[in-house]
């Protein structure tokens, strides 16, 4: 359950089970099995009530004798771990965050021969995610992470790029990164940022042709990093930073770190070093404080910048962070669902302008999956799940995993249309 970080924690859990002789499968949908892992989000509320909802399932299941035992790891129980003991006596175990080792004793799972690194791929065999980092030092007002995950802990840059090249050796060719805080790797290990110091290493992994920046923290901003996205062939131009608001006083009320000036400035910076690059964002709306006022602010804000991709949340009121602390959620839940559902009829303006502009041009797409009539991929602009797909006509034989240059045809507000031109080699870059 959740996000990216955590898909790459039940990837490695499930690589332990699986070099020890299990079965595993993802995201099964039968509840007929031995054993249930349910590694669950605990972030905000719409995330911990979709856990919870799979948890009650799966212990019902358990109650009529589908499923031998049920294991509950994740976030949620790390934070509500004695709530839960209780809610749910048909656990056979509750497990907080980074369970792997724990797994592996009760389970008997350490004969088997699988390294720390291994991982059991959920995602199509072309693309992986790569965690560089684990929690963050941040103190953002609204935010757990810090409570559930613990302070920020960096991989040392050798184990990521080890990892990078066994995944490369299996087939992938696109890398995202994420972390909590993608700019801020290394200053535990090095007393430094090391995002470009480990950048530069991992573009040169053999196999790897595409990769993708997720959750770079604006405050503080490496602008070394822009350099090297500015030249080079392998990084996309493509950037997740999310900047939440850009009211001062929300921002302040935040503790995000940053003012409207120097996001304006940073933004500008950007785009004028990496030519082209597609900008994704994330906003809250609804922050204890946040006036109408506030709102209108941050609406011109998204209409001015333009972001080529941004999503909007709705704050959620959650224990133990300094906003729930010291500030009252005076914010009703429809005043903050119509506030997204502004921002977003905005930004469906802004993605179709974007995407017109691409219409006639020939982009570099990496085809993700397949059915009987379409290919289904992806520009460099755009990440798995989230952002835009270009979707082609089938023609030829071009397979999921593979590059073509496709010329785009037509577009709507949140994809592209286009017509094959053709294959493209390992490491061709379009010119």
């Amino acid at each position: 359950m959740g996000c990216s970080k955590n898909l790459v924690d039940s990837e490695s859990i499930m690589a332990r089970f699986a070099a020890a002789g299990w079965k595993v499968e993802f995201d099964s949908v039968s509840l007929d099995h031995d054993l249930v892992i349910i590694n669950t989000c605990g972030f905000i509320h719409d995330a911990k009530e979709e856990s919870v909802d799979m948890i009650l399932e799966y212990a019902s299941a358990k109650s009529n004798g589908r499923v031998g035992k049920l294991c509950i790891t994740g976030c949620l129980t790390q934070r509500y771990k004695k709530e839960m003991e209780a809610a749910i006596p048909e656990a056979d175990l509750i497990l907080g965050v980074n369970p792997a080792e724990e797994l592996t004793e009760i389970f008997d799972l350490g004969r088997a021969e699988c390294s720390k690194d291994d991982r059991f791929l959920s995602t199509p065999s072309h693309y992986a995610y790569l965690k560089i980092s684990e929690g963050c030092d941040r103190k953002c007002s609204f935010c757990t992470i810090p409570q559930i995950r613990g302070k920020h802990v960096s991989r040392p840059v050798e184990e990521i790029v080890r990892e990078a090249g066994m995944l490369a050796s299996r087939g992938v060719r696109e890398l995202i990164l994420i972390a909590q805080d993608l700019t801020y790797y290394g200053y535990d290990l090095y007393g430094q940022t090391m995002i470009v110091k480990l950048l530069e290493q991992l573009q040169s992994v053999t196999g790897i042709e595409w990769i993708r920046l997720h959750y770079a923290f604006p405050a503080n901003f490496p602008e070394a990093l822009l350099d090297l996205m500015s030249k080079s062939s392998v990084i996309c131009r493509y950037l997740d930073i999310p900047f939440q608001h850009n009211s001062d006083k929300v921002l302040k009320n935040m503790r995000r770190g940053i003012n409207k000036k120097r996001t304006g400035e940073l933004i500008v910076k950007i785009r004028d070093k990496v030519a082209g690059i597609a900008l994704r964002t994330t906003l809250l709306v609804g922050h204890p404080g946040e006036s109408e006022e506030d709102f209108q602010e941050l609406k011109e804000f998204v209409r001015s910048t333009k972001f080529e991709r941004l999503g909007v949340f709705p704050y959620s009121h959650e224990e133990g962070t300094h906003a729930f602390a010291e500030f009252k959620d005076n914010i009703p839940d429809a005043e903050k669902n119509r506030r997204v559902s502004e921002i977003m009829e905005i930004q469906q303006e802004i993605s179709a302008s974007v995407n017109l502009a691409r219409k006639g041009k020939e982009f570099r797409v990496l085809i993700d999956r397949e059915d009987d009539e379409y290919y289904y991929g992806r520009t460099e602009f755009d990440s798995p799940e989230v952002d835009n797909e270009v979707i082609i006509k089938k023609t030829g034989n071009i397979y999921p995993g593979e590059f073509c240059v496709v010329r785009i045809t037509e577009v709507d507000e949140f994809d592209l249309y286009g017509e094959i031109q053709t294959k493209t080699l390992p490491g061709e870059a379009l010119a």
